[in-house]
């Protein structure tokens, strides 16, 4: 254990933040995501929440200022009626950690998949809310 580290936060994953560089990009995907046929490197977060976890990586981790949006949710399939009342949780505790006006973009289904395969890790997580998945973009200490 470290002071100041979430209890969330296991050895591999801290691991996988500190080797992470700017501009790398880490998949945040719910229990429904294929995260195992996607990732270079995969951290199993079993029985934890995406809300929960990325309020534990946040205060660690830099999100990328040289770039538009530095945060990307999966958009919702046009004509699929599910709500994403879990969006808004993002958007608080991202606000808690970043500045900027408008930092998440939707990104479609297909190019949120290929964006994963070039991801440097993707965090699966229990997650049962559909559309859950989030990519940070790492940005720098200053």
């Amino acid at each position: 254990m470290l002071k100041g580290i979430s209890k969330l936060i296991s050895p591999e994953l801290i691991k996988i933040l500190m080797e992470m560089g700017h501009s790398d990009e880490i998949v945040i995907a719910d229990g429904n995501f294929p995260a195992a046929s996607h990732a270079q490197r995969l951290v199993r977060c079993d029985g934890l929440n995406v809300p929960e976890l990325l309020e534990a990586i946040l205060p660690l981790f830099p999100l990328d200022t040289y770039v538009d949006h530095p945060v990307a949710l999966m958009a919702v399939t046009p004509g699929d009626p599910v709500e994403t009342p879990i969006w808004d949780q993002y958007r608080y505790t991202i606000a808690k950690h970043f500045t900027a006006a408008d930092p998440i973009e939707e990104v479609e289904r297909f190019e949120f998949y290929e964006r994963t395969k070039k991801a440097y890790a993707v965090i699966s997580t229990s997650e049962a809310a559909l559309y859950a998945n989030i990519i940070l973009k790492k940005g720098v200490i200053s």
